[in-house]
């Protein structure tokens, strides 16, 4: 194990598929971050110490990176927390919201701070957005309308948890673009939805649309779907996945009282006092960064107390209550 220095925080890192396996590979080259092991009782790594289970960590950390399949974070944050370790967790932070509880009493019981993984809010790009909005570009936002639409591999669904409900795209990719809404609209105050499973025919929704409420009076709509080649997605549209395509187009179109704007290309369309007056367009692009790196720098700050947590459990909880919603109200009838 590398020596302490200074604020370097001691991680170590929990499930290396592959969202974690990105994860490590980010870490390993973080001057904030010593990654002193890796936890997975399947997939192996020769970087640093691998570990079977939290259990048989013989190390030193300050944190833990939580990256195993959902179902498993709770026992898991309450098995680092009597360690004593701070938490980033993968979204969603729980399976259900009894889980999430049981995360939240455990960290706070332990006295740790809680991250959960939604990392599209350090995307350079999603600041823009939030400044845009925040500083009135387009009056006060009245409609969102996104979608999602991307063409899973049959290898995807080979690892038994996604052959299930588990696997929906809901949980899984839906979670994020609910954060996203969240983060930029305030709260949600209803849900409804649609779904069908007719392509794969598995049991678990794959395509429908969610139409949330939000506390101000704000529509969004989600078009979903994990069995369409489609360019719309925050990772498509973004580049922000190695794993997936780039394709560069907007996927979320926001329509306020005084213009709209589409992003990920942060186009902002103004200027027109109604429906006979043409509109003017203007682009609002930003560097691009890497946001699971710009994550990873904030939950060092916040495991030595330089900030607090951006997205915490407590947080995290909100998005899953209404994650957990939209699964409901999409679930396909018996037989698709």
């Amino acid at each position: 194990m590398a020596d302490r220095r200074g604020d370097v925080v001691r991680l170590l890192v929990a499930g290396i598929g592959l969202i974690g396996a990105r994860h490590l590979a980010h870490a390993l080259e973080m001057p904030q971050v010593d990654v002193v092991g890796v936890i997975d009782p399947q997939l192996t790594q020769n970087h640093v110490p691998h570990f079977d289970s939290i259990d048989a960590v013989d190390v030193d950390a300050d944190a833990i990176l939580i990256a195993t399949p959902s179902h498993l974070h709770a026992d898991h944050a309450e098995a680092a927390a009597a360690r004593g370790w701070h938490m980033l967790i993968e979204k969603p932070v729980a399976h259900s919201l009894d889980a999430a509880d049981r995360i939240v009493a455990a960290a706070k019981q332990a006295g740790v701070q809680t991250l959960v993984g939604h990392h599209r809010r350090y995307h350079a790009a999603v600041a823009k957005l939030k400044a845009l909005l925040g500083a009135g570009t387009i009056g006060t936002p009245v409609l969102a309308s996104m979608i999602w639409a991307m063409k899973k591999p049959d290898p995807y669904f080979e690892i038994p948890w996604r052959a299930g409900p588990d696997g929906s795209p809901v949980l899984i990719n839906l979670v994020h673009e609910v954060d996203l809404l969240r983060y930029l609209f305030g709260e949600v105050t209803s849900v409804q939805g649609i779904g069908s499973n007719t392509q794969r025919g598995a049991a678990r929704v794959e395509s429908g649309a969610a139409l949330l409420g939000f506390d101000g009076g704000l529509a969004a709509s989600i078009s979903f779907a994990d069995t369409t080649a489609s360019p719309y997605s925050f990772e498509a549209g973004t580049g922000e996945n190695p794993n997936i395509a780039t394709t560069g187009e907007d996927y979320l179109r926001i329509c306020g009282t005084e213009g709209a704007i589409a992003f990920p290309s942060l186009t902002v369309w103004s200027g027109a006092a109604d429906w006979s007056q043409e509109t003017e367009r203007s682009e609002h692009g930003v560097a691009p960064n890497v946001p699971l790196v710009a994550q990873l720098e904030h939950f060092a700050k916040v495991c030595t107390g330089e900030v607090a947590p951006l997205v915490s459990a407590l947080a995290g909880r909100k998005t899953l209550e209404t994650t957990l919603k939209i699964e409901a109200a999409v679930a396909p009838s018996a037989g698709g």
